[in-house]
């Protein structure tokens, strides 16, 4: 299934470029296109592991009994969708607010990059003062859930807009396909990489992942200006 979740999205970009029912601007835009698909798959790779990593964190590394409470491991998957229910309409608020002016797809994919970075290179700073066998405060987790959903909120519903106009006319509902496929990929590749976590390696394991994705973030919002001229028109 992981080898599946990778190759299938490889496949279908080669299908639609290659199509002769793909005009030349159409092509332009598959091959903007394919840098966000890609930060697309590094943003999910962080994102899916709240469900995964994080929870295993909530529950053996995290100090539950807190402020007179004591905390239910299961309660901080609840963040992510409080977080969006109240930060969405301040997000689309703030991108009708600036119009024009508002950054564009690439650069948006590049924010959501670099918040899903820092979110991973907070989670590690608590270990790195306290030790791997110390509890940490659940604020850390709350902030580490915190800047991901920063970062969604860039990336998700611009992506899915983003799809929708540079998708090739013959290929409009297989794109959006395509588009969930990188949800897909990230958890093909997240099948393999969180095997690699332990209690002992935690600094190493996240600050490797959220210095990866700070850096691609970095670099896709330096070469956004190009890939906005692949995208022939598309803001």
């Amino acid at each position: 299934m992981g080898i599946l979740g990778i190759l299938i999205p490889i496949a279908y970009f080669v299908v639609m470029y290659n199509s002769p029912k793909t005009t030349p601007v159409e092509r332009s835009r598959v091959i903007a296109y394919i840098p966000l698909f890609i930060a697309s798959v590094m943003f999910w790779a962080i994102q899916e592991q709240g469900s995964t990593i994080l929870a295993n964190y909530a529950d053996q590394r995290t100090q539950l009994n807190w402020a007179g409470i004591r905390l239910s491991p299961a309660w901080f998957q609840s963040l992510n969708p409080l977080f969006i229910i109240i930060l969405a309409p301040v997000f689309a608020w703030l991108w009708v607010k600036l119009g024009q002016r508002q950054p564009t797809v690439p650069r948006k994919f590049s924010f959501g990059l670099l918040f899903a970075g820092l979110s991973f290179l907070v989670i590690l700073l608590p270990a790195y003062w306290g030790g791997p066998d110390s509890l940490v405060n659940p604020l850390w987790l709350v902030l580490s859930y915190f800047l991901v959903v920063l970062g969604e909120l860039c990336l998700s519903p611009v992506g899915l807009s983003a799809t929708t106009k540079l998708a090739p006319a013959a290929f409009s509902a297989q794109t959006m396909s395509l588009w969930f496929l990188s949800n897909a990929a990230a958890q093909a590749i997240n099948a393999q990489v969180v095997q690699l976590y332990n209690a002992e390696n935690e600094i190493t394991y996240f600050g490797i992942i959220g210095a990866i994705s700070i850096v691609l973030g970095l670099l896709l919002f330096m070469v956004s200006p190009k890939i906005q001229s692949f995208m022939k028109g598309v803001r």
